[in-house]
């Protein structure tokens, strides 16, 4: 249960990094 915590945690981490990533490309397209 602790490593399925774990990995939750780093695959929302890598997942908000990405999405930041695409909302600054969206933003710098609309712009």
């Amino acid at each position: 249960m602790d490593i399925f915590f774990q990995l939750l945690v780093s695959g929302f981490a890598t997942g908000g990094v990405y999405a930041l990533i695409a909302l600054g490309f969206v933003l710098i397209y609309k712009a």
